[in-house]
């Protein structure tokens, strides 16, 4: 299988070169240039399997020439060492919670197996790499953990210091050794734009700098895996589709989700579910696409994105293309957009409501990015009654654990989420992290001075 760019100017690449590379040459992003499908047979196989097997499965599919099946499964099964819950609310109505990884966050899913991948090609080489990541939040943390420690991959993260919480800052700024943290002032969209200009500087070539942002391809893989694994846990055969509400943000989540339909998994439609950042769901609506700048700053942090990198993604698997700055240089097919996706736009104050009702009917806890699923599916479902039959399966994600927005959940609900242990005790730890403006030459600046050879 091999890897072309979604801007269609640069010739096309192995998995590890993509993976590496990050960014195509071009400026566009790695697709592939198939989706393999997996067998009906073998799929139904998953629900009698464990989380690891079904990525190594999964991911061995994809990656069948570029990795060792065995080689592959010890990775699986060392990323993929928690629980993976999928609870039931009512009916065949179903929440997908992505939140018991080691940041609790569903970007573990992505950041653990992609070190992983990048540690194996990177270490039979002896070569070293820096991995430069924008973060609303969720990313930086989960990057962070995952390639801690590494000798020969090095971190950069990027966060806007006003619109992260503190448990996302901690979980960033507390680590030592590889990885640096740097507070810019500005929004998301602002660090995105810094590590897109950093990756096309041919002066800053010789740092071998590459993403662990979901503008890599190597993020995307490994998301579709939990989009089966759920379905598995609580569909009857593979003629049991399914109805997912995702949160999106950069639209990685969802691309992964995707690429689960084109393997083959049952899907019958996504709920794209956003906050006030409504760019994709008002261009689904009207046909045309407006960048919403700035981004509009939202309880829901992870997805105050104005302008989502896999959007290209999703256009050029409609037979589009769509350029860095959000222009269509060609239409990708609308009304087959429509048939697979509805887009709904949620308030803050819809948000708030919903995490309130949700507890007071179910007796559970939901933070704001799993709100907005929730209500972007109870939208859905308002729209579309003919859909709400008991026959029905429908699986919200929930995406981050709710202590990780402990200050809001206490506004809301009037109590403290439970705090894991592991998170609490990053209170006592001392943070260490660099403030930076808005300035690409400062950044420059700081890479070539931490490069090391």
């Amino acid at each position: 299988m091999k890897y072309y760019s979604t801007n269609l100017r640069s010739p096309e690449v192995s998995f590890k070169d993509a993976l590496l590379g990050g960014l195509a040459p071009d400026g566009g992003l790695y697709m592939p240039d198939h989706i393999p499908h997996i067998d009906k047979k073998d799929i139904e196989t998953f629900q009698s399997s464990d989380y690891p097997h079904i990525a190594n499965k999964i991911l061995s599919t994809l990656l069948k020439d570029e990795v060792d099946s065995e080689k592959l499964l010890s990775l699986c099964l060392d990323a993929y060492n928690y629980e993976v819950p999928v609870e039931k609310i009512h009916g065949r109505t179903y929440i997908l919670r992505l939140d018991h990884g080691p940041t609790l966050s569903f970007k573990d899913f992505a950041a653990r197996m992609m070190a992983r991948l990048m540690n194996h090609f990177t270490s039979a080489e002896g070569s070293r790499f820096t991995i430069l990541t924008a973060t609303s939040g969720d990313t930086g943390s989960a990057v962070a953990n995952a390639f801690h420690g590494l000798d020969n991959i090095d971190v950069i993260v990027l966060f806007p210091f006003t619109e992260v919480t503190e448990y996302q800052r901690k979980q960033m700024t507390t680590l030592d050794k590889n990885i640096s943290a740097i507070a810019i002032d500005g929004k998301f969209d602002d660090c995105q734009a810094l590590v897109k200009r950093a990756f096309l500087d041919q002066s800053l070539a010789h740092c071998s700098l590459t993403s662990a942002n979901s503008i890599n391809i190597g993020r995307l893989l490994p998301q579709s895996v939990y989009y089966f694994y759920s379905w598995s846990r609580v569909s009857r055969s593979i003629s049991d589709t399914v109805i997912f509400s995702v949160p999106s943000g950069n639209y990685g989540n969802l691309m992964g989700g995707i690429i689960a339909r084109e393997l083959g998994l049952p899907v019958k439609r996504f709920v794209i579910s956003t906050n006030e950042n409504k760019e994709v769901p008002e261009y689904l609506r009207t046909g045309t696409y407006e960048i919403i700048s700035p981004s509009i700053n939202c309880i829901s942090s992870a997805m105050n994105v104005g302008h989502p990198s896999n959007l290209a993604r999703i256009v050029a698997l409609y037979g589009g293309i769509m350029n860095k700055e959000g222009v269509l240089l060609k239409n990708p097919d609308l009304k087959k957009m429509r048939e697979d996706f509805s887009g709904f736009s949620v308030s803050d104050d819809e948000t708030r409501k919903t995490i309130g009702d949700f507890f007071r009917q179910y007796g559970s806890v939901i933070e704001p990015h799993g709100a907005v699923a929730w209500k972007g599916m109870e939208k859905f479902r308002e729209l579309n009654p003919d859909q709400n039959s008991d026959k029905q399966l429908f699986i919200s994600l929930e995406t981050a654990h709710p202590s990780k927005f402990r200050e809001e959940i206490v506004k809301i609900l009037g109590f403290s989420p439970d705090v894991p242990d592991h998170l609490s005790r990053i209170d006592a730890l001392k943070e260490n992290f660099l403030k930076m403006e808005n300035n690409y030459d400062m950044l420059k600046e700081f890479i070539l001075k931490h490069h090391k050879q």
